[in-house]
């Protein structure tokens, strides 16, 4: 009897210690398995450039619109402001394609005579949209994107059991997963080099370098510096770097490869270094490439939200031809040397100041104050960069001129070479005569979830402020001559 037990008391044993060896293998496995999701939990790195070439790549000189007239040249700037900005720029999409003129004696939409879309964060989900894929964007950008709840779902994406392992990666964060959303249910995994295969309007997304504040634009001209081809690199990781609004998404990384691609700095550029003016703009502006050159110092480029250096997207476009010395310069690149009206839509999804803390005498919550700051930040620098445009017409008037017409009297009658008529046309929530309504859409969410019915609101009010625009009219009228 004894015996019968000893030999049951070592079965018991036997079963408890294998049933406690199956037990840590499990939790070996579930831990390797854990390592291994963390491990290969990486951003995908962008291309490297094998050699540089000036002519070829996404640039503006290489995205030129068939069929468009070269009597005109037309920007669009789309500002930050999530779901909204990116709702109020569509309905100006809308207005545009909606708006028939007659160019060289052909009827046409003037939306097909855009020939630049510059963007910054809810901006450039349009923008993007758009340059992948055209007019299929009035058919089902508002389901895909406006009215749908994004925030809700990435939320969902980072509280997922195995997402919240690939985000305990170092190379692996917020960003890189809504890059991942983003791809799969809004672009389609479109490229940079399927917007230049498309051969609509140049667009460029813009994002910011988190150490140095620079902005940073998604073309071959601005990656040929970290000598990076932009051929492969998704549309969806571009617009996620444009819209990294600190803190709630973390910066997205890009690899910096400079100095093995052959690269040359254009001779205006190497000019303005040589000759050291620090007082000129031009010489700030490519002062800040200098980082970037060297990339023992500078391996990565962490982006992050673009509104933090420019806001309205305007920056991307005036900067690039006071990088070039001259606006003549800048339209022979982009072969519009017979322009007339260079036109600038700027379309700002500004917010307003919460003053309701003025009547309160406790101190403002830190989150109120970080807003504050920002909105404050942004809406100064605005005014700025609307400033420094309009300072800019006269100069880039007479640089045409006089370089157009050599060999001939300055003319400005109508198709001459002096004539030349510069427009800005904002469109903006402060155009709204009622208060009550203006208030409303300033203060609307900047998150990436809007109420199907604030959307429609805000593409309505979009298309009324552009229609009631004396600018916009003062350009529709001189269409017409």
């Amino acid at each position: 009897m004894a015996e019968q037990n000893t030999l049951s008391d070592l079965n018991s044993r036997r079963e408890k210690h294998v049933s406690q060896d199956r037990e840590i293998y499990r939790l070996s496995v579930a831990l390797l398995a854990l390592l291994l999701i963390t491990g290969c939990a990486h951003y995908p790195a962008n291309q490297r450039l094998k050699e540089y070439n000036a002519d070829t790549g996404y640039r503006a000189k290489n995205m030129r619109v068939p069929g468009k007239s070269d009597d005109m040249l037309l920007f669009l700037t789309f500002s930050g402001g999530g779901t909204r900005a990116a709702a109020f720029s569509y309905g100006v999409l809308e207005a545009l394609a909606n708006t028939e003129i007659v160019s060289e004696g052909k009827h046409r939409r003037l939306l097909d005579e855009v020939d630049t879309i510059s963007s910054v964060s809810g901006g450039s989900f349009t923008a993007g949209y758009y340059g992948l894929f055209g007019d299929r964007i009035f058919q089902d950008y508002e389901s895909r994107f406006l009215k749908r709840n994004v925030q809700g779902e990435l939320l969902a994406k980072v509280f997922n059991p195995v997402n919240v392992v690939r985000l305990l990666s170092p190379y692996f964060d917020r960003s890189d997963l809504a890059a991942e959303y983003y791809d799969r249910y809004i672009f389609n995994g479109g490229t940079i080099g399927d917007i230049a295969a498309r051969k609509g309007p140049m667009i460029i997304i813009n994002a910011t370098d988190m150490t140095y504040g620079v902005r940073v634009g998604f073309t071959q001209d601005t990656f040929d510096i970290i000598c990076s081809d932009l051929t492969n690199f998704r549309v969806a990781r571009a617009v996620a770097a444009s819209s990294a609004v600190p803190i709630i998404l973390s910066p997205l990384t890009v690899r910096n490869y400079a100095g093995s691609c052959n690269y040359t700095m254009p001779e205006p550029i190497e000019r303005v270094l040589k000759e050291n003016d620090i007082a000129e703009r031009r010489f700030y502006l490519v002062n800040n490439i200098k980082p970037y050159l060297d990339s023992e110092k500078k391996p990565y480029l962490h982006l992050i939200d673009g509104g933090v250096a420019d806001n309205l997207g305007l920056r991307a476009i005036v900067d690039r031809i006071i990088f070039r010395g001259d606006f003549w310069r800048t339209i022979r690149n982009t072969h519009h040397e017979n322009v007339h009206k260079i036109v600038f839509f700027v379309v700002n999804a500004e917010t307003e100041p919460d003053s309701r803390w003025d009547q309160m005498e406790s101190p403002p919550a830190l989150a109120a104050m970080l807003e504050s700051y920002s909105t404050i930040a942004i809406e100064r620098y605005n005014v700025e960069t609307i400033a420094l445009l309009k300072e800019n017409l006269k100069e880039w008037t007479e640089q045409i001129r006089s370089q157009r017409c050599i060999g001939e009297t300055v003319s400005t009658a109508p198709g001459s070479c002096g004539d030349i008529q510069f427009y800005i046309i904002e469109v903006k929530f402060d155009a709204l005569k009622n208060e009550t309504e203006r208030l409303y859409f300033k203060r609307l969410s900047t998150s990436f979830a809007l109420a199907p019915e604030d959307v429609d609101s805000l593409r309505a009010a979009a298309n009324r402020i552009l229609t009631e625009s004396e600018e916009f009219q003062r350009l529709l009228r001189d269409l017409k001559r």
